[in-house]
């Protein structure tokens, strides 16, 4: 075993206690229930159900519970394609927007099909 993968092996246990953790005590607090879809989970299928980080901030683990919501695998994929979708699309807070678009392709077009009747 490398250098590298004994630290990668060490990180990544490190970060499944953490997550266990907090998501032990996600799941003592909140009901089982997908807070967007509202799908409801038991039994083997618990395992379905994320802790999301609503800052995004997997560090920020108040004792309280207020950066957690538990959403099901889809709804928890769909917030975070959301985040990435924002940020290609220059909507993420704190980024420079950059210049506007003030090109507008179809702007003479009413008046070109009015000159073709």
């Amino acid at each position: 075993m490398t250098t590298t993968s004994k630290v990668d092996q060490l990180l990544a246990e490190a970060q499944k206690r953490r997550e266990s953790s907090y998501r032990e005590k996600a799941l003592k607090m909140y009901p089982w229930i997908c807070g967007r879809c509202g799908r409801e989970f038991s039994g083997k299928r618990l395992s379905e159900l994320t802790v999301h980080h609503r800052d995004h901030n997997h560090d920020n683990n108040p004792e309280d519970g207020s950066n957690w919501e538990l959403l099901c695998l889809y709804c928890h994929d769909n917030e975070h394609q959301r985040q990435v979708d924002a940020h290609y699309q220059g909507n993420d807070a704190g980024r420079d927007k950059g210049p506007k678009v003030t090109h507008k392709g179809l702007a003479g077009l009413a008046e070109l099909l009015a000159k073709k009747e």
